[in-house]
């Protein structure tokens, strides 16, 4: 396997410029001697020793800032910025600890790209290989498909495992859009499946040259001396320099770019921190108070009252110009905002609800079958044939038959 495969060589105007004007950790003349040996064979490599300016940055191919330990000025963020947006690359390294550890200042520029490096440490769950628990093993930390499919793997099945890699000491990363990340702790490192290298492509301004790049990895370690040719770190560094020369050979996966597999972050207490300020517990104990308040002052028992501050809370008065006498009850002052109640004879009527104000309908009428309806027009319209009958019958002259009453004579009874 020859040192560097994919990018390819640069003009002898370009350099791979290492900066060690913020006394950074990594130097190619100390503990990146294997790494300046790789590069030079197809690329130029220089140092820069000054104050970043843009006319340093105009000879370079990359910009590599191997973990510095000093803080940048912010001149020489804008001097970056300016590098960035005018297409160039650029390499961050930092290890474990974060800012925090090495002092500087360098989340301030990559925040503006959407990545941060985080003050933490990343350590092997259990023994594997490496003696020391923070040289982890990561084989299956890959979170891109477009990283195996630029190897030559399969980027369909089981591409996290397409490659193994060595991340001693080193710390975290959080990412935000556009920032992707590519790699991981993976499920067998704490924290599990934290991002732990990024990259970030800035927006083209230019059809003739591709948009600036920035990529950040948490640990520099990985490519010193000691472990550039463990596992897959070699290949490591290919894909990383493909990227930042070459952008158009590395082709990342769109759906992992939206959806990585990552975890979210969580933050641990520092047990050893916290053991040393033991502190009394506060919950309620089967422990009696004594009868003799005095003993609670002395100093033998866990539970005890410290007098290290009434001498400050005597003072206090003077301060806050109040009386040092003992405590008085404040008799209270009500005042009423309602006039008073006076109870009611007779319960209060209340108004009955109207009715709802809805249209009225026969639901019958509404609900019946087509032979329904039909039989109660036909009743309707016989009902109403029989009244007109019945007022014609009324309308005609009406006869009286008289019928002679014939009284009986006496003559008859004779």
């Amino acid at each position: 396997m020859p040192p560097i495969e994919g990018p390819a060589t640069l003009s002898s105007e370009k350099a791979i410029i290492f900066d060690q004007s913020k006394n950074e950790q990594f130097k190619i003349n100390d503990n990146y001697r294997s790494l300046h040996r790789k590069l030079k064979i197809t690329h130029k490599v220089d140092v820069n020793k000054d104050e970043i300016t843009p006319e340093v940055l105009e000879e370079a191919s990359i910009f590599v800032v191997p973990s510095p330990k000093d803080k940048f000025t912010e001149s020489e963020f804008n001097t970056l910025k300016g590098y960035l947006d005018g297409g160039g690359a650029v390499l961050v390294t930092l290890g474990e600890g974060g800012e925090k550890n090495f002092e500087t200042n360098i989340n301030y520029l990559l925040e503006e790209y959407g990545i941060m490096i985080n003050n933490d440490s990343v350590v092997r769950t259990h023994y594997y290989k490496y003696f020391h628990p923070k040289e982890c093993l990561i084989p299956n930390g890959v979170l891109n498909r477009g990283v195996a499919k630029f190897l030559g793997k399969d980027s369909n099945k089981d591409f996290a495992g397409c490659f193994s890699f060595v991340y001693p000491f080193g710390a975290t990363v959080n990412t935000a859009k556009p920032a992707v990340p590519i790699l991981s702790t993976g499920p067998a490192s704490w924290p599990l499946n934290r991002p732990v290298c990024a990259l970030t492509t800035l927006t083209s301004t230019s059809k003739m040259k591709p948009g600036g790049r920035i990529c950040v990895i948490g640990s520099g370690h990985v490519f010193s001396d000691k472990y550039i040719e463990k596992e897959d770190n070699n290949t490591l560094l290919n894909v990383i320099l493909t990227f930042l020369l070459n952008p158009n050979e590395l082709e990342l996966n769109s759906l992992d770019v939206e959806d990585p597999e990552v975890s979210e972050y969580t933050v641990v207490a520092d047990t050893c921190a916290i053991s040393e300020r033991i502190r009394g517990c506060l919950m309620e104990t089967t422990e009696e108070l004594p009868s003799d308040y005095l003993s609670l002052f002395n100093t033998d028992s866990l539970y005890w009252v410290s007098l290290n501050q009434v001498s400050r809370v005597i003072t206090a008065y003077k301060d806050l110009d109040v009386p040092h006498t003992s405590l008085r009850l404040a008799v209270p002052n009500f005042e009423e905002s309602v006039p008073k109640l006076e109870p009611a004879v007779f319960p209060p009527r209340f108004l009955d609800l109207g009715p709802p104000a809805l249209e009225l309908y026969d639901l019958q009428e509404e609900f019946y079958s087509e032979v329904s309806r039909l039989s109660q027009t036909a009743n309707k319209v016989l009902s109403s044939s029989l009244k007109n009958r019945d007022a014609d019958v009324d309308k005609r002259p009406q006869v009286t038959l008289h019928i002679p009453v014939v009284s009986p004579s006496v003559s008859d009874y004779d």
